[in-house]
């Protein structure tokens, strides 16, 4: 199930793609205009900014805006970010890879079979899938 904190940050960042003259925009706006929390979105943009998408400027008409051309932000990249590994159980992941401890035969395993099957192509649309596209920038 994907966390209201990887919804929400999804939503922030087409909401920042779509913004023409790529200006700061404040928490605030973004917050009311996507009916997100101000403190936990100020979190989320944090973390996203901490990662090189977003950059921030202080002051009056600071804000946050993309580093980035939203052509550029792959999914896999903000999928990672903000929900950490794709695959749903530690043996089938690319990045995050933990061998099971109840299970002695990875190759014979049915689970690790079906997931793998699942992370596959989970990674396929997240890879061919932009911030660019999601928002028809």
């Amino acid at each position: 199930m994907l966390s209201k904190k990887t919804k929400y940050g999804i939503k922030a960042l087409t909401y920042l793609a779509r913004q023409e003259n790529r200006t700061p925009v404040s928490i605030a706006t973004i917050s009311k205009s996507e009916n997100i929390s101000l403190k936990f979105l100020e979190s989320i943009l944090l973390t996203l900014r901490k990662n090189g998408l977003l950059g921030s400027k202080k002051g009056k008409g600071g804000g946050y805006y993309l580093l980035k051309e939203p052509s550029d932000i792959q999914m896999t990249a903000v999928m990672r970010i903000l929900e950490g590994p794709i695959s749903m159980i530690p043996c089938v992941s690319l990045n995050f890879y933990e061998k099971c401890d109840d299970c002695p035969d990875e190759n014979a395993c049915a689970v690790h079979k079906l997931m793998a099957q699942l992370r596959d192509s989970s990674l396929k649309i997240f890879r061919n899938t932009t911030l660019s596209d999601l928002c028809n920038c």
